[in-house]
C-alpha cells in the first residue's frame, strides 16, 4: 500500500477541488513545461485527444497518465515503454449522446436553416424523429447512451455492433450485416472507436445503399467518415458531424458549404458535465493505487 502519492494536474483548479484528498501530494504540470524531477505516480494530463507530446516522457519518472478524453488513438505507438495509460471511462459518453440527439434533432427539423434566416418566417414541414428507423452503429458506451436518449422519441431502433447479440431488448445486429441494414433506415448514428476496420467505414458504397434524404450522425471520430464521399453525395445524403477529416475542418473546405451538413467542432464532451466525472475519475485512481491495486481503465499497460 502507498503511503503518498504523487500527483500532478494541469491547472491550479485541480488543486482546489482535490484539496480535501488525504496522503497525496498534488504538483501542477501541464505537459508542456518540463516534466517534474521526481516520480510521479499520477500525471492527469490536460484535456485533449491528441497522442502527439507523449513520445517525450520519461518513464523512470511517471507511472500512470490519466487521459480527460474517452479516445486514446495513436497513443500506444507514442506513449514510451514503462508508463501505462488511462482513458476517461464515464466522463464523455452521456455529454456526447445528448449532442448526438441535438445534432440529429437540429438537422432533421432543419434548425440550421431558421437560424440562417433570422427575421424571415418561412415555415414549412420538416422530418422527425417519429417513425424514422435510426441505426445505431456502435453499441458500446457512447451507443448505449445514444439508445437511452432516443427512447420516446417514436422511432425505431436498428442497433449494430462487431458481432450479433441478443440483449433484453432483443437484437444487437453484426456489422456483417450492414449491406442489408443500411437500405432499410433514415438516419445512422455512428459511435464506433477508429480501428483499422472502422477507418474510412463510410464511403461511397455505404452512402450508396442508404435511401435518399437519409443522416448520418458522426460522434465517433472524423476518419470514419469519408469526407470526399460526403461532398460527392451532397444533395442525396446529409450529415450531422461532431468530427471531421481533417479536424480542425481549415475554413475552406468544401463540407462547410456542403448543402445538408451540420457541423460542430468536436465538442462532444465538453459540457457542465464533465468536470465533476473527471474529477472523480482521478478520486477513484487515487484510491486504488493507494490501497495497492492496479489503475482502473488502463487502455495502454505498461510494457
Amino acid at each position: 500500500m502507498a503511503s503518498t502519492l504523487h500527483v500532478t494536474v494541469p491547472d491550479a483548479g485541480w488543486v482546489d477541488r482535490l484539496a480535501d484528498l488525504d496522503d497525496i501530494d498534488l504538483t501542477v504540470w501541464d505537459f508542456a513545461s518540463p516534466q517534474p524531477e521526481r516520480y510521479v505516480d499520477i500525471a492527469v494530463r490536460p484535456y485533449t485527444v491528441a497522442a502527439a507530446g507523449l513520445e517525450v516522457l520519461d518513464p523512470a519518472r511517471i507511472g500512470l497518465v490519466q487521459s480527460q478524453a474517452l479516445g486514446f488513438d495513436g497513443v500506444e505507438e507514442t506513449l514510451p515503454a514503462g508508463i501505462s495509460y488511462a482513458n476517461a471511462v464515464g466522463v464523455h459518453e452521456e455529454s456526447t449522446a445528448e449532442l448526438a440527439v441535438a445534432l440529429l434533432l437540429a438537422s432533421q427539423r432543419e434548425i440550421d436553416r431558421y437560424a440562417r434566416e433570422a427575421g424571415q418566417w418561412n415555415r414549412r414541414f420538416t422530418a422527425s424523429l417519429i417513425d424514422r428507423r435510426i441505426m445505431l452503429l456502435g453499441h458500446g458506451g457512447i451507443g448505449i447512451e445514444v439508445e437511452k436518449r432516443l427512447d420516446g422519441f417514436g422511432a425505431v431502433l436498428v442497433r449494430v455492433a462487431g458481432h450479433r447479440r441478443e440483449d433484453e431488448r432483443g437484437t444487437v445486429h453484426g456489422s456483417d450485416e450492414l449491406s442489408d441494414l443500411l437500405p432499410t433506415v433514415d438516419v445512422v448514428v455512428l459511435a464506433v472507436p477508429l480501428t483499422e476496420a472502422t477507418t474510412g467505414l463510410v464511403d461511397d458504397d455505404f452512402l450508396a445503399a442508404l435511401p435518399d434524404g437519409a443522416i448520418v450522425v458522426n460522434v465517433s471520430r472524423g476518419k470514419v467518415v469519408d469526407t470526399d464521399a460526403v461532398v460527392r453525395q451532397s444533395g442525396r445524403i446529409r450529415l450531422a458531424a461532431d468530427v471531421t477529416d481533417p479536424e480542425p475542418l481549415p475554413p475552406e473546405h468544401a463540407l462547410w458549404s456542403t448543402p445538408g451538413v451540420l457541423i460542430s467542432p468536436h465538442v462532444g464532451g465538453m459540457s457542465s458535465a464533465m468536470q465533476p466525472r473527471i474529477d472523480a475519475v482521478v478520486r477513484r485512481q487515487v484510491a486504488r493505487l493507494l490501497e495497492g491495486k492496479e489503475p482502473s481503465d488502463v487502455v495502454v499497460p505498461r510494457r
